[in-house]
């Protein structure tokens, strides 16, 4: 492990109901606190304070607030549900608009917890090399499912299936991250009808 992984990584992993629910408010505080005062001002010490346990114990369960909100982005990937919604209805016969909002509407909720916490994993998350790949597998995984998609469903015309597969994920993604993590709020209803519009409309062209 090198120096880096260390320096993300936590430092217990708890084996009793006790020590997981130590972690579990450590996390809580953390994003409260970063959500808060930001992340140059959320230190370990008001995470501590806002968790209730010492700082001694806090060191025990992470060296620094960079593994903390580095696991608080690990624990934002694992509730990503997208790829697995498009597995589960690519080869249903459904309207290809049902299927679209579905998936729109599953990357759209996986943003709404704390948008603010959002924007802050997104511009200053540390980012290990193990993490960089784990997000480049699902985003590879997200584009073979929905070529999938697109090569099965009846009512995409678009032919190059590779491409669009590509622009959806990408456009999806990075507006849903954006708007989303954006100051102020946004209708995610409105944002949830206008990419589903955009989306189906250009894979029902034939060019």
């Amino acid at each position: 492990m090198t120096s880096e992984q260390r320096r993300l990584q936590p430092r217990k992993q708890p084996r009793q109901v006790r020590a997981e629910l130590t972690r579990q408010r450590i996390l809580t505080a953390a994003a409260h606190i970063f959500a808060e005062y930001g992340y140059a001002a959320g230190t370990t010490n008001r995470i501590a304070e806002r968790a209730r346990v010492s700082i001694g114990s806090l060191y025990q369960y992470y060296p620094n607030k960079d593994a903390i909100l580095a696991e608080l982005l690990t624990r934002h990937l694992d509730g990503d549900r997208s790829a697995a919604t498009l597995r589960r209805h690519k080869d249903l016969p459904e309207p290809l608009e049902d299927v679209i909002r579905l998936f729109v509407r599953v990357v759209i909720e996986n943003h709404l917890d704390d948008p603010q916490l959002l924007r802050i994993m997104i511009e200053q998350a540390p980012r290990s090399g193990e993490l960089l790949e784990r997000v480049t597998r699902q985003e590879w995984e997200m584009i073979g499912d929905l070529r999938d998609l697109f090569e099965r469903h009846p009512e995409v015309r678009v032919r190059d299936k590779d491409t669009a597969a590509r622009l959806v994920a990408s456009t999806v993604e990075l507006a849903v991250h954006q708007l989303v993590a954006a100051p102020g709020s946004i209708d995610t209803t409105r944002l949830e009808n206008e990419l589903v519009a955009m989306i189906t409309g250009y894979l029902r062209t034939s060019r």
